[in-house]
């Protein structure tokens, strides 16, 4: 497998392989363009999230700054709003549903390295590579349908929300969230369920 197709399955990968590196100068280009952008440009900005973005539905505002990795493994549905100062590091898919809220200064990170220090580091590396110093992968984040995650909630990697979920402000959801829960805390835990209809 090459770096990408290993990024792509989880794998350890060079993040300084030169398909990453000029993914990445991409999107800074494109993200200096759309944080350039007034709000009343919405035409414009609307156009360039295209050019970044891997897919994106109708109704779609995403408010400056806003700041991502490589903008192309992100896909958002219709009716989606992303707050200012939102930071998506996409290294791997981030798949947003139809009819979300994101508030200001949420957090989505895919990539991530190992906890223990010998398998962090990489082996035999040396100086002046083009190998990155520590091992670095990345897992897919997707946020359901119907989901609000408040202020500056942090969501790692591999994290699915299900449909109809809020996330309370500050939280950081280091597992699975079900759907239709109401989940608040560092780490996030679920506190009951919402959106259930009386009969």
């Amino acid at each position: 497998m090459n770096e990408l197709e290993k990024c792509m399955a989880g794998e350890y990968y060079n993040c300084h392989d030169k398909v990453f590196i000029g993914f990445k100068a991409a999107a800074r280009k494109l993200l200096a363009e759309y944080n350039a952008l007034s709000y009343e440009q919405k035409e414009e900005k609307a156009a360039v999230l295209k050019q970044l973005f891997g897919g994106i539905g109708t109704n779609v505002s995403v408010a400056s700054p806003f700041i991502c990795d490589y903008g192309r493994n992100i896909f958002l549905g219709s009716n989606v709003s992303v707050n200012m100062n939102c930071t998506f590091v996409d290294c791997n898919t981030i798949t947003i549903g139809n009819n979300v809220l994101l508030a200001s200064n949420v957090q989505l990170y895919t990539a991530t390295h190992p906890v223990d220090l010998a398998q962090r580091l990489t082996p035999d590396w040396k100086p002046g590579t083009e190998q990155y110093f520590c091992r670095t992968y990345a897992l897919p984040i997707r946020i359901g349908n119907g989901c609000w995650l408040g202020g500056g909630v942090i969501v790692l990697p591999g994290v699915t929300i299900g449909d109809g979920s809020v996330i309370g402000a500050g939280s950081v959801v280091t597992k699975d969230i079900p759907e239709n829960s109401l989940a608040v805390g560092n780490p996030c835990r679920v506190i009951r369920e919402i959106n259930q209809t009386n009969i």
